[in-house]
Parts: structure tokens; sequence; C-alpha cells
């Protein structure tokens, strides 16, 4: 056996570390916040923190002294008897105070159920689910009881897309969802009645195929697409014969194939294909519960009179926040128990925390966007094939701030500009040197240049990816083969072979 010796020892070493406080923490979370994120974080905290209080008017100042430090000791002050019933329900309360949630007066508990009585009132009602809309139509039908179970259990199989199937993820390191079709098989040995697989086709076919929206309950696209046919669909007896045998030919636009096959014309394959289009190949999501999202700018960018540029933000539903002068006064007085004092202070210390992030925010966001908007005035005044590359770095070295900053402060934020609304992001972007002006020119700008190639070309001779490639470097943009397929297929623009249309010849 050989000797392999292990020694352990000690040896010093210096490590640099960079360790976040508290306070830079809580910053860096609110300048991330977008505004409608930022107005429900500064109510919450109103209605938690009795250190804070909202301004009643615009431009109100402070009430305490711009000098204040809540990190100070506080001195005791005698003098505030009157509010010494106060002081001692906040000693005897405090662990219900602080620890759970805040108990209100009948009259508080009266006005809050109203306000959401008002809001249920007002509020949009939950979309019908599915489930909801297929178990509606089956009760309306005239069924025996057995098969109108049977056709529920049925439907209790289908997802979320209309498919007969369950979605199982693909893997443990896959997140993705994977559909798998639920056999018949499966369906009758789950049914707590007996049934046989015959019974479950028969109930599946004569009975949830014919339910709204069309396609519902398709063990695979074909079958979907199919079961969408009917006497209204133009092309019906084609199409029929297209999704059955050649769905993969349509995908893949090999229109000489079909037209081999079928003995169809080609016009005729082209017009039935468009009317393919028109057919919903997931008909479950119709009903499917997505949440709308709507855009709220953070900054609204407007042009002057003097052609230049206003930056102001829209942070004026945001309620303005400032220190209560009365509650720091309350907890001075020397009767107050030091473990509340001590509580109270670091209650203290979050508010005002809270009061010089979110100026920071407003601050920082002015800046950040200013800078952006200089750089890339062209885009402003001429349009989006006019913006230019652009990196966080540049607007970090201008604004004298960690390009980390930069990168939070613009995540998730809305400009609304005289040209539309963007995410600020979208401003930033890498860029190549155009050989024939020297001027450094943004990938947006590449891309724009790319759908105009392909918008201009010939239908029945598409451009390759190789002739987009030698079309751009013609124009004085250097990408290579790969950065076209990428933008290509960034774009959904089809390849050359899906873009021809063969009723213009071959």
């Amino acid at each position: 056996m050989s000797g392999i010796g292990m020694q352990m020892h000690l040896s010093p070493r210096m490590d640099q570390r960079q360790i976040l406080a508290p306070r830079m923490i809580q910053s860096m979370e609110i300048l991330q916040l977008p505004i409608a994120d930022l107005q429900a974080k500064i109510e919450k905290e109103l209605q938690e923190n009795p250190f804070l209080e909202q301004k009643e008017k615009h431009g109100e100042t402070d009430e305490v002294p711009p000098d204040f430090n809540p990190d100070a000791p506080l001195k005791h002050d005698t003098s505030g008897d009157l509010e010494f019933s106060r002081l001692d329900e906040l000693n005897r309360d405090w662990d219900n105070h602080f620890n759970e949630e805040h108990r209100v007066s009948r009259g508080a508990m009266d006005e809050e159920g109203d306000r959401k009585l008002d809001a249920m009132a007002n509020m949009a009602n939950r979309p019908q689910s599915l489930q909801d809309h297929l178990a509606e139509q089956i009760g309306e039908l005239e069924l025996d009881e057995a098969t109108r179970r049977l056709a529920k259990h049925i439907c209790s199989f289908i997802d979320r897309t209309g498919y007969l199937g369950t979605r199982e993820k693909a893997s443990e390191d896959d997140d993705r969802d994977a559909f798998r079709t639920v056999t018949l098989a499966e369906i009758a040995q789950s049914y707590d009645q007996l049934a046989t697989d015959e019974e479950v086709e028969e109930a599946l076919t004569d009975v949830v195929h014919k339910l709204e929206p069309a396609g519902v309950g398709a063990r695979d696209l074909k079958e979907c697409l199919l079961l969408q046919l009917n006497g209204d669909t133009p092309y019906r007896d084609v199409l029929r014969v297209l999704v059955r045998d050649h769905l993969e030919d349509i995908a893949n636009n090999r229109i000489p194939i079909i037209q081999k096959a079928t003995k169809f014309d080609i016009p005729t394959i082209q017009e039935a294909i468009e009317a393919l289009h028109h057919l919903d190949p997931k008909p479950g999501l119709k009903f499917a519960d997505v949440e709308t999202r709507y855009v709220m700018p953070d900054v609204i960018v407007e042009r002057t009179d003097d052609d230049d540029f206003n930056i102001r933000l829209t942070d004026e539903w945001v309620p303005k926040i400032r220190i209560s002068k009365r509650t720091v006064d309350l907890i001075k007085n020397k009767d107050l128990d030091d473990k509340v004092r001590e509580e109270l202070r670091k209650k203290l210390q979050s508010a005002d925390w809270l009061v010089k992030a979110v100026e920071q925010r407003r601050n920082t966001l002015l800046k950040v966007t200013r800078a952006i908007i200089e750089h890339q005035r062209a885009f402003l005044d001429i349009g989006m094939d006019h913006i230019q590359p652009l990196k966080m770095q540049q607007i970090a070295d201008q604004v004298k701030v960690h390009v980390t900053t930069v990168s939070r402060a613009v995540d998730d934020k809305w400009v609304q500009t005289p040209r539309g609304v963007f995410p600020l992001k979208r401003f930033f972007g890498g860029g190549k040197e155009n050989k024939q002006t020297g001027e450094d020119v943004a990938y947006e700008v590449m891309k724009q240049k790319l759908m105009e190639l392909v918008s201009n070309e010939d239908k029945s001779t598409p451009l390759s990816d190789e002739e987009l490639v030698t079309k751009l470097n013609d124009s004085g943009y250097p990408v290579a083969r790969r950065t076209v397929t990428k933008y290509r297929k960034m774009l959904k623009i089809p390849s050359s072979r899906q873009r021809k249309d063969w009723s213009l010849g071959s």
C-alpha cells in the first residue's frame, strides 16, 4: 500500500469582500421597483410603520429637521404628559401592535368592509374556465345520467389548451411542461363506475367532441383541426385531405409534393392553407385565466416648444411620505419601556431609510433617463432605424454610479416618448461599424434592415440566409451567416423555403 500523507495546516489569508449594509440593500430594492409596485410598497409601509405619514400637500415640508439622525441617542422628554395615555397604550400593547395584525375599531372595520364591498362590486367577474364551460354545456344536453357523468369525467382530463391529456415536467432539470395524451383505458380505469374503452370512445366522440370550442377533447393536432372543419369552412374537403395526410408538408411549405400527391392545383392548395390559418390549434386557451398586464410608464419624455425634451417621472399618485415628528416625540418620554423603545427605534430607522431610498430612486431614475435620451436623440428625432449602440457602462460612467445601479434603474421600467412606449432596456445594445459610413450601427438597426430586405424580396425566389448576408455586407453591415439566422429566428421570419410562393412559379 503506497503511503499517501495528508497534512492540515492553518495559514493567514487576507480576503477582501463587499458586505452590503441593510440600508444599501433596501435602496437597491426600491430602485428596482416599477412605479405600480413602488406605490403598493409605500401604501403598505404607511399602514405598518407608525413613524411614516403621508404629506397632505405636494411640496409640503418635512416635520422633522433635515439634520435628523434616527441612529442618535434619543433624549428623554418629560414634557409629554398629555400624551402619556398613548405611551401607555404603546407599552402595554407592544406585542399586538408589531407582531400581529393591527387591531382596528368597529367603525374602522365597517369602513374597511365597505371599501372591500365597493371593490368587489367594481371588480370584473372571474372569467369562466374551460371546465366550467364544458360542464355547463353537458348539463344542457339531453343525455341519460350515465352518459352525462361519463362525459364530465372525460372532460376532467382535458388540459388548459383543450387537449385530452396532462402536462407534466419534462425532466428533473427542465421546468417546461411536457404534454402526454391520456389513453381511453386510463380514463375507463379511473372512472368510479364500470366503463369499457368502447364506452369512453363513444362518449368522447358523440358528446365531448361536439362541445364548444370546436376541437376540444382532441388527442393530437390533426384531430383538433379536423374537428373544427364544418360546412362553413372554406375548402373544407380539400382541408380534410391536407390536414389528414400533409400537415408536415404544410409546415415546411412543400407545396409541389402536396400537389403531386393530391392532384389539387397550387392556387387551391394555397387558399386552403390560408383558411387553415383561421383554425385554432389550442382552442382551450380562449378560456385560460390569463391576467392582462397593463404597461404603466415610469418616465415621460415630451418634446418642448424649443425642440428640446422635458423628462418627468409619473409618480403623481405615489404617496409622498415623511417621518412623523409627533411619533418621534412620543418615544422620547422617559416612562417608555426600554425594550419597547429599542423596537420603536428600529421602526424609526426603517422609516428613515425608506424615505431616503424613495428620494434616491427618483433622482437616479431621472439622471439615468436623461443620459439615455442624450445618447438616443437621433431615435427621438428620426425613428427606430437611427437608434445608437449604447452600453450600460457608458451611462454609469456619465452619471457616476456603478453599472449595476443603472441595470436596476432600468429594470422593468417603461418610458413614454413621442414615438411610443418602450422598455428602458430597449435603448441599450451593441453594434458594429458601418463599413460605408464609418459610424457605429446598433444591432437593432441591422434587424430593421434584415426585415426590410425580406419584405422587398421576390417571393418566387426568396433570399437565402447566405444571400441576406451578402446584401447586408454590401450595405455596410458586417454580419456573419449565423448572426443573420439568429436574427431571422428572433424576428420570427420563416426560412427561404417556407417563404416561397409556389403560385409564382418555380
